[in-house]
Parts: C-alpha cells; sequence; structure tokens
C-alpha cells in the first residue's frame, strides 16, 4: 500500500498569498502618498489664498500726511469666504500698535522680514486656525516704520476637505487592492496551469505508456520534465529486461517441459505397477501444470511488450472467430466436447490481430479446460450499434457468488479452478488486450446459468 506523500503546502495558495499581501502592502502605500499628497496641496493651496489676502491687505496700507492709513478692501477677506464657510480674523499693527483687527490675535513665533511671510498653525479662541504673517517696512516721519499684517481663518473647512479626501484615498486604495487581489489570483491560476496541464497530461496515460513528456512546458519546468523523462526511460528499460527475461524463461522452460513429458508418457506406458503408474501421472499433471504456465507467462509478456505499440489494421471478427474455433476443434473433441461458432452480421475493428487472436484463444482454451466431458461450447460474433462483440458461452458452472472483477487480475483463479491445471493468467490477457482497444471485458454467468458467458466488447472505429 502506497504511503501517503507528504505536502509542504498548496503552491497556488503560497503564490496568491504572496501576491494579495503585496497588494495589501502597495494599496496601503498608495492610500499614505495619495493622501499626504492631499493634504500637501489642499494646505498649500489655502495658504496661498491667506497670502493672495494678506498680500491685498498690504497693498491698501499707505502714508498720508504723516500718518498710516489702511483701506481693507471687500476682496481680500471676500476670497476667503468662497473657500469655505470658515470664521476670518485680521489685524494690522506696527511693532508697537494695533491699526485695525483682533487685537488678541496671536502672534508668530518666526522671525519675519520685509517681504517675507510665515505661516502658523495656532488656536484662537478654542479653534484651530491657520495664520500668515507678512511684514512690510514703510517710511514715516523720515524713519523706517514695519507694518504687520495677520490673517488668519478656522480649519473646520479645511478638515472636512481634508476628510473627503481622506475618503477618497480610502476609495482608491481600496480599488486599487481589489483590482491587484483579481489580477494576484489570475496570476496565480495562471502560473500554475502549466503544471496542472502536465499533471493531467501524465495521468490521462494508461498504465503502459512510457513515452517521454513530449509538450511544451515554461524554462522553469525543464529540469522537472527532464527528469521525469529520465525516470520513465529507466522505468522501461527495466521493465522490458524483466518482461524479456520472463519471455527467455518461459521460452527455455517450456521447451525441456515438453521433452520431459513426452519420456513420461512412454514410461507410463512401459510401466506395470499401479503405485509407479499414479506417481508417472502426477508428474505428467505436474509438468502439464509448469508448461501451461510458462506458455500463458510467455503469451503474457508478448502482450505487454505489444501493448505499447499496437499493429492496428482491419479485423473481421467473424473470421477470426471461425478459425481458432477450426484450430482448436481437436482439442474439444478429446474431451467429446461441441464447439459450435454462429457469426451474425460482418463486425470489423482496427487493432492488433495477433493479441485479439492470443486473447479469444486463452478464453476458449479456459472454456474448454473447465467445461465438462461431452458439454457444448458456443463461440458467436455479432455487432450492437458502434460496438463489436465476440462471447464465449460453455456449459462449466459459471461464476455465481464470484467476483467476476478479482478473476482478471494475475495469477487469480475462481473457486471452481479446484483440480483444473491452470496458471490464472487467461483471463488477464483477455482483459489486458480488451483495454488495449478500448474495449472492455464482460464476465457474467450465462443466462441458462449452466456455464460462463466471457464477452469481448470492441469498439467501431
Amino acid at each position: 500500500m502506497n504511503e501517503p506523500l507528504q505536502t509542504s503546502g498548496s503552491l497556488r495558495r503560497r503564490l496568491m498569498l504572496q501576491l494579495v499581501g503585496s497588494a495589501a502592502f502597495l494599496a496601503t502605500l498608495l492610500f499614505f502618498v495619495v493622501l499626504g499628497f492631499a493634504r500637501d496641496v489642499a494646505q498649500q493651496t489655502h495658504d496661498s489664498i491667506l497670502l493672495a489676502s494678506a498680500t491685498s491687505i498690504m497693498d491698501s496700507v499707505s502714508v498720508q500726511a504723516d500718518e498710516i492709513t489702511v483701506d481693507i478692501p471687500y476682496a481680500a477677506l471676500s476670497m476667503l469666504g468662497n473657500v469655505s464657510n470658515d470664521r476670518v480674523f485680521y489685524r494690522v499693527s506696527t511693532r508697537d500698535d494695533v491699526l485695525t483687527g483682533y487685537e488678541n490675535l496671536p502672534t508668530t513665533s518666526q522671525s519675519v522680514r520685509s517681504g517675507h511671510s510665515a505661516f502658523d498653525t495656532l488656536t484662537y479662541k478654542g479653534d484651530s486656525i491657520r495664520m500668515v504673517t507678512s511684514l512690510r517696512r514703510l517710511s514715516l516721519n523720515s524713519a523706517p516704520a514695519d507694518i504687520i499684517i495677520s490673517v488668519a481663518q478656522t480649519r473646520e473647512g479645511q478638515a472636512a476637505q481634508l476628510a473627503q479626501l481622506s475618503r477618497s484615498a480610502m476609495q482608491l486604495g481600496l480599488g486599487f487592492f481589489l483590482v491587484a487581489t483579481i489580477l494576484a489570483i489570475w496570476a496565480a491560476q495562471s502560473s500554475i496551469r502549466p503544471l496542472k496541464q502536465l499533471t493531467e497530461a501524465v495521468s490521462r496515460r494508461g498504465p503502459k505508456d512510457l513515452r517521454p513528456v513530449q509538450r511544451p512546458v515554461p524554462s522553469e519546468m525543464i529540469p522537472l520534465v527532464s527528469s521525469l523523462n529520465r525516470f520513465i526511460g529507466r522505468l522501461r528499460v527495466s521493465l522490458t529486461r524483466s518482461e524479456d527475461f520472463i519471455a527467455e524463461a518461459a521460452h527455455r522452460v517450456r521447451t525441456p517441459l515438453a521433452t520431459v513429458r513426452t519420456q513420461a508418457e512412454i514410461t507410463l506406458r512401459r510401466v506395470d505397477r499401479a503405485e509407479n503408474r499414479a506417481s508417472l501421472r502426477e508428474m505428467i499433471r505436474a509438468i502439464d501444470e509448469s508448461s501451461r504456465a510458462a506458455g500463458q507467462l510467455l503469451d503474457h509478456a508478448m502482450v505487454t511488450f505489444r501493448i505499447d505499440s499496437l499493429e492496428r489494421k482491419a479485423i473481421d471478427l467473424t473470421e477470426l472467430g471461425r478459425e481458432l474455433v477450426d484450430r482448436l476443434q481437436p482439442i474439444a473433441e478429446l474431451k467429446d466436447i461441441d464447439l459450435h461458432f454462429f457469426g451474425s452480421g460482418n463486425p470489423k475493428i482496427t487493432g492488433d490481430a495477433i493479441l485479439i487472436q492470443n486473447a479469444v484463444r486463452n478464453i476458449l482454451d479456459n472454456a474448454i479446460k473447465y467445461s465438462p466431458n461431452e458439454s457444448a461450447i458456443q463461440v458467436s460474433t455479432r455487432q450492437n450499434g458502434n460496438t463489436a462483440r465476440i462471447q464465449v458461452e460453455d456449459e462449466a458452472g459459471g461464476f455465481a457468488g464470484m467476483d467476476t472483477d478479482a478473476l482478471t487480475q494475475r495469477f487469480t483463479r475462481g473457486e471452481n479452478a479446484a483440480g483444473t491445471i491452470g496458471s490464472g493468467l487467461g483471463l488477464t490477457i483477455a482483459r489486458e488486450v480488451v483495454e488495449a482497444h478500448g474495449g472492455v471485458l464482460i464476465i457474467e454467468t450465462s443466462k441458462t446459468g449452466t456455464g460462463a458467458c466471457v464477452s469481448l466488447c470492441f469498439p467501431l472505429h
């Protein structure tokens, strides 16, 4: 019994997990990159509007009659209102005094030079604000005066905008992950498909098909296929040597056995003592059994060899059956068995004539061997639809209560075979020949219940 192979896990599942994990990592990275970029763009946009508002106010500051005047334009603050509904704060001051605006508006902690601006995120009246501070130097009373302008806006609208951007980034990352997952599954299936196709191609082969694998495979699988082909080659050589050995051994054993049997029969005619004659008969029986076993081993080796390379040609089953019946008629007559042949139609198949003849001869030989004296054996051929059948029916008792599938295994004999010379290979040879031609061997008890009915069914091509 073969032990179950140990597995290190599914290659497809491992590949899918790696690809999906990579997709999840990239989707997360994409989310943070897009979110960071969106936040930077939104912040820069907001800061640009704040700076534009501060610049507009800065341009409205002037010195008239040695006094600083500020005429804040409406557009300076309305442009911030158009962006969001957040509250806007401003302040225009000098180093020492607030000229207009919110006096308690926070001041920047950064050092601001003339013509430059500074941006801060601060808290004012419990709200987070974004503030820009710009400085402009004017001449007042022949002395330099720094004008500091601060414009701030609460960040509720910006926070809402960032939340919307976050959701968009999340949707983008999720969509990327789903697409990448689908592509990962497809890639895993596509990567494993050549291996699956190779497995199916090898699995579909029959037990005697030892041809090397020739189908195209990806370059990564070439070492595997090469190793498989080398193993098949070694197995083919080993089986060929075994078959040749069996054939040679059977041939070398059968020839001297025939000589020994002949000498034993001659001696039997010359011996008068009953105990000596009984011993000689037992010797002849053992020789017959050994000779038959050697012959069937030779037949089986020949069948096994020819199955790998069938010589297909048109075969007339009626003609083949009639020829075998004529050839075995003398053997049947030794037991007073009536051997009849009935041919119906003209069933023709394509196959190896030597193998099919060998299979039918083994079935006929079994029928003659197991049938009692003065019985009858009927051989018939007919065509049913797309199937051609040659059938052998005897009166040898049949297979009632027996496992007919087990009878086709090597060296297996039925319960009714006790006391009859045999090797248990006849039905095995017939089954292997029929299956090699795409047919089926049917073993059943005859309709009369007095014997066996063995049918060799072949497909019509």
